[in-house]
């Protein structure tokens, strides 16, 4: 509801006023009353009302002084002077200031005051509409040049075929003039995007408010850019430029991308980092930089919320270097949550994301890795009876697939084992018996060494003879058949991830007869190692 403010030093006009017209049933809410011009100016510059009346002459700052500096601040403030002067001066420096009625006490009637209130209410609801109405229209040219300008860059990328003077125009009409003078581009990437969404409600909310900040920033401190939205996540900017000197011309820009990502965290609370690229000079310049900028992806993917930095080629990846590690990722995994040790996960990731952006993998091939190694945990948890995971394989890989940046699949990653380490305490603590489970970690953590049935029971402070009978119970298999099954299913990763021979394997598992180690393999498996290792099966 509109919000009315009172003005009058006369205390009982002030609450004849109050307590006569029956604001509500208008429409209006009663703001606040003040006996001095003064109070009212300050409550207003905290909260504005959109409806005041006032008298004149009051001590501190009167009628007139009040209504223009409020005028000042909301023009479409409606104004009802109430005053024992019906001098003209007074009515006329009311006019002067838009004053919508000028009403004497000495005549006015309450309900006099209740019907222009009335009048004012339908006043600001027509100028409300119509504001609606230009906003909707705006809004709705908006977006249609940005559809324009989005279907202009994706013909770009898709090599849509077009005459070079039709491109030109094309160009033009878009403020893109590359046959006057160059330009630096740059693509600006949106951190955290599902927060971003979610803050958004809608992916075109967020666009055409990223889209609004960006075109504001732009107009203030970067005249001439240009920008495409490429899609929710992301954007390209063009900075205007001779490109003689061309390190000034990427440090002119640079500076301006900063300020384009200090509007959009200010304004929207948005994360950008931004790819510098070479700068174009000529159509096809500009469409090959923007075919690069789109192709540098596995660049991007290493970049921090807020950086800058420069396209460069990359590289090729030792990808050997990254499966040659999983074993070591794998096993350091398992005694992450074994341990229950919160304080590990942070180290555990930080130490594993650390060597991911030393080497700069390929981000699908990271994505896969890491997806590969929970997967395993996963599997291996559920074996072990810890937890029956929450979330499907599928909807696991569609948030790893989600994730554009390796700063948020290292806060993905300590989010999840976080979670797993939750289920996996609140197992120890609701089911199967300590002892049971103290068994299985035990296991799990020296599945590479020989393991007695003696040798846990005296870890558990248990009799030998009553923790077989208690394993065998509680399980359903016995201490040894269970150790076995592990051990096999260790040799199988072993086979999978490693190039070990399948004697070092049989060693490293604890076995000291190589020949007894392949008959018991084939005994669980079906196979031999040699033909699970080549896929005979």
């Amino acid at each position: 509801m509109y919000k009315v403010m009172l003005v009058d030093d006369d205390y009982p006009v002030l609450q004849l006023l109050s307590e006569t017209i029956e604001w509500d049933k208008i429409g209006v809410t009663l703001h606040s009353t003040h006996e001095n011009g003064a109070s009212a100016y300050e409550k207003a510059m905290q909260d504005m009302p959109d409806i005041l009346i006032t008298d004149i002459g009051m001590p501190k700052m009167n009628g007139i002084e009040l209504t223009k500096k409020l005028k000042e601040k909301n023009p479409k403030l409606q104004v009802a002077i109430l005053s024992c002067h019906s001098d003209f001066v007074y009515a006329h420096q009311a006019l002067k200031l838009q004053v919508q009625d000028y009403l004497v006490k000495d005549t006015f009637d309450p309900d006099d005051l209740c019907e222009l209130v009335k009048k004012f209410k339908d006043t600001l609801d027509e100028q409300n509409h119509k504001r609606i109405k230009q906003i909707q229209l705006q809004e709705m040219l908006d977006r249609n040049k940005e559809s324009v300008k989005q279907r202009f860059i994706r013909n770009v990328v898709d090599g849509c075929e077009i005459h070079e003077k039709e491109r030109l125009a094309e160009c033009k009409s878009l403020g893109l003039h590359i046959d006057q003078t160059g330009y630096v581009g740059s693509l600006a990437m949106i951190h955290n995007f599902p927060l971003a969404k979610e803050k958004f409600i809608s992916e075109d909310t967020l666009m055409f408010a990223m889209n609004n900040v960006v075109s504001e920033a732009i107009e203030r401190y970067c005249s001439g850019a240009v920008h495409f939205q490429l899609g929710p996540r992301e954007l390209f900017v063009f900075f205007p430029s001779s490109l003689v000197l061309k390190n000034n011309a990427l440090s002119e820009a640079k500076e301006s991308m900063k300020k384009i990502q200090h509007a959009l965290k200010r304004s929207a609370g948005l994360s950008l980092s931004f790819l510098a690229g070479d700068g174009c000079k000529t159509l096809v310049e500009f469409k090959q930089e923007v075919i690069t900028l789109i192709n540098s992806k596995h660049q991007s993917f290493y970049m921090e919320p807020g950086a800058i930095v420069d396209k460069v080629s990359l590289q090729e990846s030792q990808t050997e270097e990254l499966y040659s590690k999983y074993d070591e990722a794998a096993r350091e995994m398992r005694e992450l949550i074994m341990l229950r040790d919160p304080a590990r996960i942070p180290v555990f990731v930080t130490k594993w994301t650390s060597f991911l952006k030393d080497y700069q993998f390929p981000p699908e091939m990271v994505k896969d890795w890491v997806l590969k190694l929970l997967l395993d945990l996963r599997g291996k948890l559920q074996a072990l009876q810890f937890f029956r995971s929450q979330h499907t394989v599928e909807h696991m890989h569609n948030e790893i697939l989600d994730i554009q940046f390796l700063s948020e699949l290292q806060a993905w990653w300590i989010h999840y084992f976080k979670t797993t380490l939750t289920l996996v305490n609140d197992v120890y603590e609701q089911t199967r018996r300590k002892e049971i489970l103290d068994a299985f970690k035990y296991v799990s953590l020296h599945i590479e060494k020989k393991i007695s049935l003696d040798e846990v029971s005296s870890h558990l402070y248990l009799n030998p003879s009553y923790f077989s009978r208690l394993f065998k119970k509680e399980v359903g298999e016995t201490f040894v058949e269970y150790v076995t099954k592990m051990k096999i299913n260790r040799a199988k990763e072993l086979l999978e991830q490693t190039a070990d021979s399948v004697g070092k394997i049989c060693e490293r598992l604890g076995y000291d007869n190589q020949s007894y180690f392949i008959k018991i393999f084939k005994n669980y498996v079906g196979v031999t190692p040699i033909e699970f290792r080549t896929g005979k099966m």
